[in-house]
């Protein structure tokens, strides 16, 4: 699993890349500040989450007595599809409604980060 984890981390953190050259340099001129801001952030929080998943596939072979650390790198990947893709989304389509979606993904990540924080106090005790 940690393997995994690792892949998809390496992958998310090069699609964060490129999104971001992409917006930067192809959407400057063709999208509003305000959407282009919200797909920045997508593509900033995609690459925590991207670094953090690369912390996951440690955090997995580190503590393999729990599922936490597992636990916590799904909802990392969740978090980046929900909260990042629909910020992608809602830039590139002007879809509003898409914003509805985003909290969610932000609720992985928030639930992934508290998993890897019990992960780490369960496996001091």
């Amino acid at each position: 699993m940690d393997r995994l984890f690792f892949l998809l981390g390496s992958l998310f953190a090069g699609l964060s890349v490129a999104l971001g050259a992409f917006g930067a340099h192809a959407l400057r001129d063709r999208l509003d500040e305000r959407l282009l801001a919200n797909f920045e952030t997508g593509a900033r929080y995609q690459m925590y989450h991207a670094l953090a998943l690369l912390a996951v596939a440690w955090a997995v072979s580190r503590f393999p007595a729990s599922q936490l650390p597992v636990v916590a790198g799904w909802l990392f990947v969740v978090g980046i599809v929900l909260f990042s893709g629909s910020l992608y989304l809602m830039a590139l389509t002007g879809q509003r409604w898409l914003g509805a979606v985003t909290p969610f993904g932000g609720a992985a990540f928030i639930a992934g980060w508290v998993c890897l924080l019990l992960a780490t106090l369960r496996a001091g005790s």
